[in-house]
């Protein structure tokens, strides 16, 4: 049938082929994040403190880093970039830097960084793709060019904005076995019903679970 479509079709499979090699090559959004049990990515204390909630091991960590290292794009809002970047491309520098910090501080100094920010200027951040407006297009743009999928990091806000769009392609949930009972929600501004389809779990001793899921789209 295929052979038969491209000698009958022509020019018009020709242009079916294009497309379906457009959607092979197409990037996927993929939110990694931390989550407790009752669906909050943040309590409301300041700063670092509400994050304090977080199980991390070296176990999760060497989870974490194999998935990605296979990335070349990192994906911020602009608070959690600032985190990333007073952090990040000096740790590994320091004397007591574990084996964690001096991968990914190579990682994060060699990957394309992507910041969703009304206030950041790209000419004061080098190497930083600033997205300040026309969010759906530029995602777009983004998704269609050659590399990896792209990582969102927590950035509670830049995920609400991407989920208003339905840009997010997939989700892997770090969900804490903790009850929050209030904070920032993962989930906002769900536009429409969304299914979402469970690819892989992965359980560690400290009772955190892993669940990657993808978002069942209409082809």
């Amino acid at each position: 049938m295929e052979k038969t479509g491209a000698i009958e079709g022509g020019n018009q499979t020709l242009g079916v082929s294009q497309h379906l090699i457009r959607e092979k090559i197409m990037r996927k959004i993929v939110s990694f994040v931390h989550v407790s049990l009752d669906g909050f990515v943040a309590s409301n204390a300041e700063g670092l403190a509400s994050l304090d909630w977080i199980s991390i091991s070296p176990d999760l960590f060497e989870y974490v880093e194999k998935r990605i290292q296979q990335t070349d794009t990192a994906l911020y809002g602009r608070t959690t970039y600032q985190m990333m970047e007073s952090y990040w491309p000096t740790a590994a520098d320091k004397p007591d830097a574990s084996p964690h910090d001096l991968a990914h501080s190579r990682w994060y100094k060699s990957a394309h960084k992507v910041v969703l920010s009304k206030t950041l200027l790209e000419k004061n951040h080098p190497n930083t793709q600033i997205i300040s407006s026309n969010l759906s297009d530029e995602i777009s743009k983004l998704k269609h060019h050659a590399g990896s999928e792209i990582l969102l990091f927590g950035s509670p806000s830049a995920t609400h904005a991407l989920m208003a769009e339905n840009l997010i392609d997939e989700y892997w949930l770090f969900v804490n076995p903790v009850l929050l009972g209030q904070g920032i929600p993962l989930f906002k501004n769900i536009q429409d019903r969304t299914s979402l389809m469970l690819v892989k779990s992965h359980i560690f001793p400290s009772g955190v679970v892993c669940l990657q899921y993808e978002v069942k789209r209409n082809r």
